[in-house]
């Protein structure tokens, strides 16, 4: 059996760039708790006891600012917002899509949140390290870290079937108190054990723990910040494909987010139905125009019906205008991401 190995990385919640996409997702449920209607486009970038948050926004909100913070907001160009929402005259089905662009929905079987195991693994390394810090199962534990997982997979006529992990890599800020022999301890009975399940691990599976040595200086002291620096750990590890937007900060005009979370659903439908075992759909936009330009679906070999009959499904039971983070926004277990939400899909399974 010929396998091959893919890796997918995370960033735990004190990483620099995660906490500008944090303040920037701030900034917009802030705008929109006191009005629905607000247009966000909103940055965010941080060092060293410095916090920016600048771009566009045309809102009633009263927002308040730290007053650390550096604030260069903007409102929307008027030749763009008449486009894209008409100064708020439009009904919300003729609201057109933010800016142009494509985006990316995947799914796959190989897990239960219909998620590549990679990223899951590296997604749920990083919660754990923030849950074993909060709740002191390890003190010594401080907010930034990065995980990192390598699977071994094999192709089974398009379908990605895990075999086993062969890599974990964890580099976790600490305080100055601990050793890293305690820091190797620790992570591999309070982190990795709890996480990933035992079939995956074996006597040749390669830990990499703080492998660098000492990591105490972290978050924006050790290294700059960005808002979207983080767009493929948001997403699906490096599997699939990424139209290149970042979703933090985003109204829902803002097709970067909305057009990549109906795509989600879409694909996730797909695979959660049965049409295939693995897929991607993209989808593409124009400015002020509120139907897509084109929807794409690739089963990669996996469909049991033609692509060409699943794309005519999608088609039928998705509205992909416009209207329709702490870790990733994909293949969490929560109300709130009604675009997890599995759509039922009418169709006829071929005769066996």
């Amino acid at each position: 059996m010929e396998t091959f190995l893919f890796t997918s990385e995370s960033v735990n919640e004190g990483h620099p760039d995660k906490l500008c996409d944090q303040i920037s997702d701030v900034v917009l449920d802030a705008c929109l708790a006191q009005d629905p209607d607000s247009k966000v486009a909103c940055e965010t970038c941080t060092k060293t006891n410095m916090v920016m948050v600048f771009g566009e926004i045309t809102t009633k909100a009263n927002v308040d600012y730290e007053k650390i913070v550096l604030v260069n907001i903007e409102q929307q160009s008027p030749d763009i917002a008449q486009g894209v929402h008409g100064h708020f005259t439009k009904r919300p089905e003729e609201i057109g899509a933010g800016d142009q662009g494509h985006m990316f929905g995947y799914a796959t079987d190989e897990t239960p949140e219909l998620m590549p195991l990679s990223h899951v693994l590296a997604t749920k390394l990083g919660a754990r390290l923030t849950e074993v810090r909060k709740n002191g199962t390890c003190p010594w534990l401080r907010p930034d870290g990065k995980t990192q997982v390598t699977v071994e997979y094999y192709n089974d006529k398009g379908a990605m079937v895990p075999v086993r992990v062969h890599t974990v890599l964890i580099s976790t800020q600490h305080d100055e108190t601990v050793t890293n022999d305690e820091i190797a301890a620790d992570l591999k009975e309070h982190v990795i054990k709890p996480v990933i399940p035992e079939k995956y691990l074996d006597e040749k599976t390669i830990f990499h723990l703080n492998p660098y040595g000492r990591f105490v200086i972290g978050g924006p002291h050790g290294d700059a910040g960005l808002t979207g620096r983080k767009i493929i750990i948001d997403t699906y590890g490096g599997w699939g494909a990424h139209g290149g937007g970042a979703f933090s900060g985003k109204d829902p005009t803002k097709v970067d987010r909305s057009g990549a979370y109906i795509v989600r659903q879409a694909a996730k439908s797909i695979v959660a139905n049965g049409l295939a075992r693995r897929c991607i759909v993209q989808v593409s936009y124009a400015i002020g125009v509120p139907e897509p330009l084109s929807v794409f679906v690739d089963s990669y070999g996996t469909g049991k019906i033609p692509d060409k009959k699943i794309l005519e499904i999608v088609k039928e039971n998705f509205d992909f205008r416009p209207d329709s983070s702490l870790w990733t926004h994909f293949g969490r277990d929560d109300p709130d991401f009604t675009w997890e939400v599995v759509k039922p899909l009418k169709w006829e399974k071929p005769q066996s």
